[in-house]
């Protein structure tokens, strides 16, 4: 078989939880999964409803007898088959309050896990989630997309290799327009689990968009935060979570940080930037233009990187994050696949026995999920003690 998996000479096994009729993400994670055709979707729980599940199945072409209705139905029956059928992994694709469960009980099964973020409902679901995949062996990825795109993944080779200098000031924004109006009320279902402090946890767009912020802040320079103060706003008049925030975050080397997150914003649909500003040079990308880089340094012509993976000032990182040659656009669906494609080496590395990095990944993996929750938890707690100065660095964050 022609495969990029190597040793193990084979596809990837994949179930899907989450992703039934009218879900987003879930396609997103379907189609991100199969991109490189080193796995094959074979099973899945789409629905915690039974019925909704199975009806959902074949737009997955997944067969009707491996439609689950539940997680524990999926590793069960999974389970129970021969080791050259049953699934390798689990994508979880379901809204915020489901995914410690779902992951807890995959992993415990001794599944790889690949999670939609923020990686759990609150701190204390991530805190013990940390204990639960470091005893399971297991490979755990969280979906922070954005960290995927190839001028991402270049600029973080160029600021950590010092290209930029010392960091001292990171701005990372990201504007919405979606919610200016309460679609909650309108069985908008996106906007419904969003809203809903049950669903969603003790953040609304600062929980949703923000941590997006603020992970690619901290996956571009490895600066490691000490305080954080914030102020998170509700504006559509009987919502019950934040729909504006800014924070501000003081890193341990001296540098400040902002991150903006507004859901309520007219004619902003994903506008994600971020600017990094160093001693030796600056830098700025925007997710709406992804194929594109500015790096500014005093005296110089400004430099637009476009994404060529065969330029000579693309680095070893970017390069390898790219599919097309230049010109030709990547943007959501590959990026999010990068993430898949380094989590998938990992996989292969643990199925046949070889060793591979737990911590130190290319791709967001659980201790990234901690410092997200630890972001949201100390931003609310912030703003509701009049953006108060927080203590922010948590000891199971990555260095």
């Amino acid at each position: 078989m022609d495969t990029t998996n190597g040793p193990l000479n084979r596809k990837l096994r994949m179930a899907l939880v989450g992703g039934g009729k009218g879900s987003f993400i879930g396609r997103v994670h379907a189609t991100a999964a199969v991109l490189d055709n080193r796995a094959v979707l074979v099973a899945g729980a789409l629905s915690s409803d039974p019925q909704r599940s199975k009806e959902s199945a074949p737009s997955y072409d997944i067969a009707p007898d491996r439609a689950y209705g539940s997680i524990d139905e999926l590793v069960e029956k999974e389970s129970a088959l021969p080791e050259d059928q049953r699934i390798d992994f689990v994508s979880v694709a379901t809204p915020n309050h489901t995914h410690f469960a779902i992951a807890k009980t995959a992993l415990q099964a001794g599944f790889n896990v690949i999670c939609d973020k923020p990686m759990t409902f609150d701190m204390a679901q991530a805190e013990e989630l940390v204990g639960i995949v470091e005893n399971s062996g297991a490979v755990f990825a969280l979906t922070h997309n954005y960290t995927g795109y190839p001028l991402v993944r270049q600029a973080r080779e160029m600021i950590l290799n010092g290209e930029l200098g010392e960091i001292q000031a990171i701005r990372s924004n990201y504007i919405q327009g979606w919610l200016r109006s309460k679609l909650e009320d309108e069985d908008n279902k996106q906007a419904k689990w969003r809203s809903d402090p049950a669903k969603s946890g003790v953040a609304g767009g600062f929980g949703d968009i923000g941590t997006h912020a603020y992970n690619l802040s901290r996956y571009m320079t490895g600066l490691i935060p000490s305080e954080i103060s914030a102020t998170l706003k509700v504006f559509a008049p009987g919502r019950q979570l934040d729909d504006y925030g800014c924070a501000l975050i003081r890193f341990e080397n001296g540098g400040l940080g902002t991150v903006t997150a507004s859901q309520i914003s007219h004619g902003r649909e994903n506008d994600l930037f971020i600017e990094v500003d160093g001693t030796k040079g600056a830098l700025a990308w925007r997710q709406e233009t992804p194929n594109e880089m500015l790096v500014r340094r005093n005296g110089e012509p400004h430099k637009l990187y476009t994404r060529n993976p065969n330029a000579p000032y693309m680095n070893e990182s970017g390069a390898a994050a790219c599919r097309l040659p230049a010109g030709h656009p990547e943007a959501f669906f590959e990026a999010f696949a990068n993430i898949y494609r380094s989590a998938y080496d990992a996989i292969v590395a643990r199925i046949t026995g070889a060793e591979f990095e737990k911590r130190d990944t290319i791709y967001p993996n659980v201790y990234d999920g901690v410092d997200g929750m630890n972001f949201i938890q100390q931003s609310v707690a912030s703003s509701a003690d009049n953006g108060a100065w927080l203590p922010f660095h948590h000891q199971a964050c990555r260095k």
